[in-house]
């Protein structure tokens, strides 16, 4: 009996302690979708321009002629799964950009990385176009422009990036819209040194945003607006020197094996939106790259 009450206690003592562990990793590389905006954000500009909804879980930012609004996480990460719903801004938006990027420090600095999602405002009636690009050491040129197959107006739709040593993929409603990939040997285009935080922002950009900046923003349509909730995240949260899970450890699933290929059904879903939605890919315009960047070789379905 002393035998078994010993075992017992010990198997309790075992998973108390497993419990605790499973709450320090979930506090430490996670955030949960129901925190409130100020658990993970800070202002970045116009604070008077950024509301919230009475229970703090939806966020709202305007544009009006004097200035946008953005904010960006307190914390910086290096690898993971992030991820945002947006409700982008309705009617005629032509000239508004609405932004959702990683990037390694706030503005646009000559050595940044940088991973972007922007939704390219449209004239009433118009669809929206949603742009990506990928910087690394302040290069960017990368850009990708797709039509979505929603009106994401209308409703809330996610938006995710996956981020591991291997490859970097845009999802939109967990559908892979564009996989960027990494080389086997030291380069100088996928970013993957650098801890980066997360930013959204709205602003004006009608000098090229909609056809090019033939359409102008029009201001008697102001405010604007833009809005946010269920951010997620689950990576590698940056602490100085740095964390241990910056490297290749296969402890978290976006840092094993399957994250680092698109899986079977996800090439599906990859190939409709490559035979339907893409529209334009820079590493097919020989005109602007007459020698195609060195990561256009790089097949998305490896």
């Amino acid at each position: 009996m002393e035998k078994k009450a010993s075992f017992s206690s010990m198997a309790m003592a075992m998973m108390l302690c497993f419990i605790v562990y499973l709450v320090f990793a979930t506090t430490c590389c996670s955030a949960d979708a129901k925190s409130s905006f100020d658990d993970n954000f800070s202002i970045m500009w116009s604070e008077n321009h950024f509301k919230t909804s009475e229970d703090g879980q939806t966020w709202f930012l305007s544009l009006d002629n004097d200035t946008g609004c953005g904010f960006q996480t307190k914390q910086k990460y290096r690898f993971g799964w992030f991820s945002m719903k947006l409700k982008l801004v309705g009617g005629d938006s032509a000239g508004v950009v609405t932004a959702y990027y990683m990037c390694t420090e706030d503005g646009a600095g000559p050595t940044r990385d940088e991973l972007d999602f922007e939704f390219l405002g449209n004239r009433s009636g118009e669809p929206y176009l949603i742009q990506t690009n990928v910087y690394k050491n302040g290069t960017g040129n990368r850009e990708m422009r797709h039509k979505l197959w929603f009106d994401p107006t209308l409703d809330y739709h996610t938006y995710s990036i996956l981020w591991n040593s291997h490859q970097i993929v845009f999802f939109v409603d967990r559908v892979p819209v564009r996989v960027y990939k990494n080389a086997d040997y030291e380069n100088d285009f996928f970013p993957n040194q650098k801890p980066m935080y997360l930013f959204s922002s709205i602003w004006n950009a009608d000098d090229w945003a909609t056809r090019g900046g033939l359409e102008k923003t029009d201001w008697k349509k102001a405010p604007f607006v833009s809005s946010y909730k269920d951010f997620t995240v689950d990576g590698c949260q940056w602490k100085d020197p740095y964390p241990d899970c910056v490297s290749t450890t296969t402890r978290h699933w976006w840092d094993q094996y399957e994250a680092w290929h698109l899986t079977k059904d996800q090439k599906l879903d990859f190939a409709w939106v490559q035979r339907n939605l893409v529209i334009y890919d820079y590493c097919k315009d020989t005109k602007r790259f007459p020698k195609l960047p060195e990561e256009c070789s790089l097949s998305p379905w490896d």
